[in-house]
């Protein structure tokens, strides 16, 4: 669950990749901007809730999949959304697009980036010191669902997008990037497991991965997976109740035999299931469109 702040992250730096440059220039068309991110995130997200509901009806369901459809419920102060649990990532996420031209204000320059950046730390502490106590929120809150909690791991992000040029220098002298690498990754393993220290591991992976020029697994299979990766992620809890109510997760007993077995079917029905329904689903879009163009 920690590396959610990887995906954060490279969320960040992603969406810098293809907009940062065209917000600072003023030449994005915001209706486009907004359009793409609910045609590429909602119809999936939307079938996942259907069936989830349809899985594990309730009565709560009904209004959680209001606030899921809308792709707006990480503006509640405490979601705690069952339908789709796992999707409070993409909640978080679905925030940071909505302020993206206020992210991309931020980073106009390093100056103001980097100010922004001890902000949002200043934040990231005050939240885990004051805020998020059961005077201001209600049990069970989990940290990370809040944007302002989460605000320093997008603008770490966004750092690592403005001084990318620099970072990729490093390729000539890649052993540095594999020591900080090393580093981090002991520190999060042996040391602590906290948000912060999760942070600067994810920083670390992402700069190692830059020096790389997407050298390391570059194939046809991981381009295939990277391309369904978020839906992977939303439909791996779909796919492992489905597993769990035919009684094959414990097939063999409650053993680790059982619990590999059930974890490489999960992975493997997720991919299947996103691949398969991801070309459905824009094959549908594409008819859609087409049928009321010519309407």
């Amino acid at each position: 669950g920690n590396f959610t702040i990887l995906f954060m992250m490279v969320s960040a730096f992603g969406m810098c990749c293809g907009y940062y440059e065209k917000f600072k220039a003023g030449t994005i068309n915001i209706e486009t901007f907004y359009k793409r991110r609910y045609e590429k995130l909602w119809p999936f997200f939307a079938l996942l809730c259907i069936l989830d509901v349809v899985i594990s009806p309730s009565a709560d369901s009904v209004y959680e999949i209001f606030a899921n459809l809308t792709m707006l419920q990480g503006l509640l102060p405490n979601p705690q959304i069952s339908v789709v649990g796992v999707s409070w990532t993409l909640a978080v996420i679905f925030v940071f697009y909505l302020l993206f031209p206020f992210f991309c204000f931020l980073l106009f320059s390093k100056k103001r980036a980097w100010l922004g950046f001890i902000i949002a730390g200043i934040y990231n502490i005050l939240c885990q010191l004051y805020f998020f106590d059961e005077q201001h929120v209600l049990g069970g809150f989990m940290e990370r669902e809040n944007i302002l909690y989460s605000a320093i791991f997008f603008m770490a992000g966004g750092l690592i997008y403005l001084y990318r040029d620099k970072l990729e220098r490093l390729k000539n002298n890649r052993i540095v990037a594999v020591i900080i690498l090393a580093i981090t990754a002991s520190a999060y393993y042996f040391l602590s497991q906290n948000d912060l220290v999760m942070a600067v591991f994810s920083v670390a992976i992402i700069i190692f991965a830059i020096t790389t020029d997407g050298k390391l697994g570059e194939n046809k299979l991981i381009k295939k997976l990277s391309s369904i990766s978020f839906e992977v992620y939303l439909s791996h809890m779909m796919i492992y109740r489905v597993l769990e109510k035919v009684k094959i997760t414990q097939i063999f007993g409650v053993n680790a035999f059982s619990y590999g077995m059930t974890a490489i079917l999960t992975i493997a029905g997720a991919i299947v299931f996103s691949s398969i329904v991801k070309v459905v689903l824009e094959k549908f879009i594409i008819c859609m469109k087409e049928r009321v163009n010519h309407v």
